[in-house]
């Protein structure tokens, strides 16, 4: 299979099996992709997904050699994306573990993660530059958002190699882990997330994701209507009488 999943309670590891290829991503692969992260978003009893790739590589990005061959991508405007899941807006948040290459349509989907666990030797990087391929997985739009435009016209029009250090410096890399250490790092964070009040967080993160189409009046606007909404229900009165409790102590 080329997709693998993993449920561990209430997260879920989401895995792209292409080590052969660098887990670069087919059509078939991509549809595949989209499916587990459906499937994840339906699932109540799931709460983080963590996405990785088999065989020490995160993603190689589109299957280079498979459209060569004539193999395309799904290239319509509505729908998937030619990578997949990268034009869904889930309710849940989902971390990258990177390990290896994130690369072209590899960094796409990292970025369209929530958080990066990064290995010091991992590398991203958008070598589409150096082969005609146009980027068309959202790294125009996640990327400075992300680490600011100078940047991400630095790591864009050269198509250089940017390894775990120096993403993390630029805050793409949320984590930096030493080698090998990306997957079991990701996870534990997932654990620790799923185990947050759920409503709140949720509702933040979401918060998080409107404002950054909103300027700062609409957004605070909108973050407080959000946070209003779940002012002194059961969540917040258990944490706060929680708190008190342990402060009395």
């Amino acid at each position: 299979m080329k997709v693998l999943t993993e449920r561990d309670g209430s997260i879920v590891t989401i895995t792209v099996n292409r080590p052969e290829a660098r887990n670069a991503v087919d059509r078939e692969t991509a549809a595949a992709l989209a499916e587990a992260f459906r499937e994840f978003e339906r699932d109540d009893e799931l709460r983080v997904a963590v996405l990785t790739g088999a065989g020490g590589h995160f993603s190689a990005g589109a299957d280079l050699k498979a459209m060569a061959r004539g193999e395309m991508p799904r290239m319509e405007e509505d729908g998937d994306s030619p990578l997949g899941p990268i034009r869904m807006r889930l309710r849940k948040p989902v971390i990258a573990a990177v390990a290896g290459y994130a690369v072209a349509g590899g960094m796409a989907l990292a970025l369209w993660c929530d958080l990066r666990v990064v290995e010091r030797t991992a590398n991203f990087g958008m070598p589409d530059r150096k082969v005609g391929v146009p980027i068309v997985g959202g790294v125009t739009v996640a990327l400075p958002r992300l680490i600011g435009l100078s940047h991400a016209m630095d790591i864009i029009l050269t198509g250089r190699m940017v390894d775990g250090a120096e993403s993390y410096r630029m805050g793409l890399a949320n984590r930096l882990v030493d080698e090998g250490a990306a997957l079991t790092e990701a996870q534990g964070l997932a654990h620790e997330l799923a185990s947050l009040p759920w409503d709140c967080l949720v509702n933040d993160r979401q918060s998080l994701l409107e404002n950054q189409d909103l300027d700062r009046e609409f957004g605070e606007l909108n973050e407080f209507r959000r946070g209003q909404r779940l002012f002194g229900d059961g969540e917040m009165r258990a944490g706060t009488t929680a708190f008190a409790n342990r402060s009395n102590d």
